[in-house]
């Protein structure tokens, strides 16, 4: 949600809204046989009968005794929610509340092919989530162009990206000692960031995971999350850099910073001139002087400034090259510019 309300500073409203969507996702499993849709939900939030509907089933399933413990408290939790706080609440603050998540499940119902994709029928189903892709080394893409589905593919690679992350941490409880390296990449990593990366990238390295993300500049990151803070853990955790040619102060002062500072010969030029008797003529305004004396002094000093000024980032950095800051795992290499090698070039003259 966040993706789509980044300048929201009410928590409030993502916070109950999520609550809202828990709950369905809880009610939605006990009826429909363990399978959550986003048709589902969308019907549970907007149709006020549907909800109705589904409890008279239900009931009829707890009376037969085919509940279990956990799915009597299940139900007994969500039917309170929804009698005694969503159903109660005024008409201005549900709308709001609506909207917040029809602006996500509207993007699966709306359109007849993309509903049949992301909410097929159980029996159709061929992903089962990252356990088994990770397990056996298995490589998922998300390919789809932004332009074409600016909100679905946010909201897919939200849910893509978490569920990974989830199971990647998750395989520390399980197994710590005998876990294989995965790998996470991303190009255009601003349209995609949400705050749980923070926590993410800096626990990561404990579950082997290796993170390679592309984006336009740190201030692209920044109008993504509009949290400052967040955004420097995010980058603080990512210990390989390679800086493009870029304009954005933002990028170039933070990895002015990390770079660090040494002491740079300065010199100075100053230059006097003297003279005697000067005069001034009245005709032709002209200035004379006898006895003309100049002097010129050079001073040569050092200064603790940044080894890579802003002329580096905004001017001396060509196509495909780069400054680089690289680790070994062991130590930290000075840091370099680097010319790259595009793919496309790679068998051509160098």
């Amino acid at each position: 949600m966040t993706l789509f309300s980044k300048n929201n500073s009410e928590s409030y409203w993502l916070d109950k809204a999520s609550q809202i969507l828990t709950e369905c996702i809880k009610f939605c499993r006990l009826y429909n046989d363990g399978y959550v849709t986003f048709l589902e939900l969308h019907r549970l939030v907007t149709i006020p009968d549907y909800y109705t509907d589904k409890i008279k089933f239900l009931r009829e399933k707890f009376l037969s005794g085919k509940f279990s413990t956990v799915n009597i408290h299940d139900l007994l939790s969500s039917i309170e929610f929804f009698e005694k706080e969503f159903n109660s609440l005024d008409s201005r603050t549900s709308a709001i509340l609506k909207s917040e998540i029809t602006r996500i499940t509207c993007s699966f119902v709306s359109d007849y092919d993309i509903l049949n994709i992301f909410s097929p029928k159980k029996e159709e189903i061929n992903f089962f989530g990252f356990e088994d892709v990770v397990n056996k080394g298995k490589i998922v893409v998300l390919n789809m162009n932004i332009s074409e589905y600016n909100n679905l593919s946010k909201i897919i690679a939200a849910y893509l990206k978490l569920d990974f992350q989830t199971e990647v941490m998750s395989r520390l409880a399980k197994d710590p000692k005998n876990i294989r390296s995965v790998c996470f990449i991303s190009d255009e990593y601003h349209e995609y960031i949400t705050d749980t990366d923070a926590n993410f990238f800096s626990q990561s390295r404990e579950a082997k995971c290796i993170n390679i993300v592309a984006t336009q500049s740190y201030t692209s990151l920044l109008n993504s999350i509009n949290n400052q803070y967040t955004v420097k853990v995010i980058i603080q955790n990512l210990i390989n850099k390679f800086w493009f040619r870029t304009d954005d102060t933002f990028t170039i002062e933070d990895a002015q910073k990390q770079l660090g500072k040494e002491e740079k010969q300065k010199y100075s030029q100053s230059i006097s001139e003297s003279s005697k008797n000067l005069k001034s003529s009245y005709l032709s305004n002209i200035l004379s002087f006898e006895k003309p004396n100049y002097s010129e002094s050079v001073n040569s000093y050092t200064q603790f400034d940044f080894i890579f000024d802003t002329n580096f980032f905004t001017q001396r950095l060509d196509t495909f090259n780069c400054l680089a800051f690289l680790s070994t795992g062991k130590q930290i290499l000075p840091p370099q510019k680097l010319k790259l090698i595009p793919y496309f070039i790679i068998d051509k003259d160098i």
